[in-house]
Order: C-alpha cells, then sequence, then structure tokens
C-alpha cells in the first residue's frame, strides 16, 4: 500500500506539473469560462427583470456557468493528456515496470483536483470583484470550491474513460462540443420553471447538469437550500461514480491489449 501511494503521489505530481507547464492550457482553463460569463451576465442581464426570476442579478445567477464550464475544461485536458501517454507509448512501458498501471488513472485525477481547486478558487475571488454576493457567505465559498472539485473529477473521469476507450487525443478533444451542448440544454441560463418551450425544460429536468448548477447557485443566490445541495452533490457523486467505474473497465480492457 505504501508502495501504492508512493506511485500514485508521484504521478500526481506529474500530471500537474505537466498542465503547469502548458500555459495555453492554464489560459484557456481560467480565462475562457470567465469570458462566457461576463458575456452571459452582460448580454442576459434583462432576464433578471422576469417575474418570479429568483435572484436580483442576473450576475449572481450566472455565477455557477464558470464553474460547471470550468470543470469541462478540465476533463478534456486530463482525458487527452492520458491519450496522449497512450500513443506516445508511456502506457505500454509503464506496464512493464513494477508501477500499477491504474496509479497512472488516479494520478490524472490527482491532476484534475488540482487544477479544480485552482479554478475554483480563481472564479470565486474574480467573482467577488466584480459584484458577486454569495449569499451563504465564507462557508458557503468552502462548499462551492468542494463541489466544483467534485463536478471536475466526475468530468475528469469521463475524459479518462473517453482516453482509455480511444487512445486517441483527437477523439477525446472531439467530445469537447458535446459536453458543451449538454451544459446548455441545461438551466445554466435560466431557472427550469421559467423555460418557455417544453422539450427544453424536460431535457433541462433529466440533464443532471441542471443540478450541478442548482446546487452551487442555490449558494450563491439563496443561501443553504438542503434540497438543491442534496441533488447537486447527489449528482455529482453519481457521475463520479458511474464514471470511475466506466473508466476501471477501460482500464482493464486497455491493460488486456
Amino acid at each position: 500500500m505504501g508502495a501504492f501511494s508512493t506511485q500514485v503521489a508521484a504521478l500526481a505530481a506529474r500530471s500537474v506539473l505537466k498542465t503547469a507547464r502548458q500555459p495555453a492550457v492554464m489560459v484557456s482553463a481560467l480565462l475562457f469560462p470567465m469570458l462566457f460569463f461576463a458575456i452571459n451576465a452582460n448580454g442576459l442581464d434583462a432576464a433578471s427583470r422576469i417575474p418570479g426570476f429568483p435572484a436580483d442579478s442576473y450576475l449572481d445567477f450566472a455565477f455557477a456557468f464558470p464553474l460547471v464550464q470550468a470543470s469541462l475544461f478540465g476533463a478534456i485536458t486530463a482525458g487527452s493528456d492520458l491519450a496522449r501517454d497512450i500513443e506516445s507509448g508511456f502506457f505500454d512501458r509503464l506496464s512493464l515496470t513494477p508501477m500499477r498501471p491504474v496509479s497512472l488513472l488516479l494520478g490524472m485525477l490527482f491532476g484534475v483536483i488540482a487544477l479544480g481547486l485552482l479554478q475554483g478558487v480563481v472564479f470565486l475571488i474574480v467573482g467577488l470583484l466584480f459584484g458577486v454576493d454569495v449569499k451563504s457567505g465564507l462557508a458557503g465559498m468552502v462548499v462551492i470550491v468542494g463541489l466544483t472539485i467534485l463536478v471536475a473529477l466526475g468530468f475528469g473521469a469521463l475524459g479518462a474513460t473517453l482516453a482509455l476507450r480511444t487512445g486517441s487525443v483527437e477523439a477525446v478533444e472531439s467530445a469537447f462540443p458535446l459536453f458543451f451542448v449538454a451544459i446548455f440544454l441545461s438551466s445554466i441560463n435560466l431557472p427550469r420553471d421559467l423555460i418557455e418551450a417544453d422539450w427544453f425544460r424536460f431535457i433541462a429536468t433529466i440533464n443532471p447538469i441542471s443540478y450541478l448548477v442548482e446546487g452551487i447557485r442555490s449558494l450563491v443566490i439563496t443561501g443553504w437550500d438542503a434540497q438543491a445541495l442534496a441533488l447537486g452533490f447527489g449528482c455529482a457523486l453519481g457521475i463520479l461514480a458511474l464514471s470511475l467505474a466506466a473508466a476501471g473497465s477501460s482500464l482493464r480492457t486497455r491493460i488486456a491489449r
């Protein structure tokens, strides 16, 4: 167990350093979500005047967007790095050493945790500077960062599954539009009860991303909403469990090859 922990720690440090040494990745993971947040907050500000809208400021309502989108960037980055290790032969060489291949997967996921933590803290600081009012206070900010990390971990495991199944960087990156569409087909821009199109409201209701968004959003605009948080953390844990199971199955298949 001690040797395994050492292996995971070494590969986790490698994963973090690989990400840190790619300025373009860091910029895209931090800058693009904030740009979309700024555009949406300004462009859709009139929505806050709709009767029944849950927040006085659309800025507060939209703050969940960069956190969830950043998790998506983290998933694609982590999955691409793992696929690159497979393409380069690093994964195969690893299987010839006493180091267990599962440690590569876990090390990558620890890299996702580190990136998710950085994104959560940076976006909170920037959001507060923009004027976001977190009703749940300092404790709520800690929970927001924790839920952001959990969401990033779930999406990261999905990225790892794609990498292990395909072994292709291009295949992992091509999944980005699908993830992006899934985010927009949720309650990311409007509360579900204010979505007029029946088909859109139905999709947003069955889309687990809606509950991830609403869990984060509740801490900002409501305070402490037990139901929203239970659904948010429940969906995040469910996605993580299913993604890890899929990644584990894909890892066994990859090793068998």
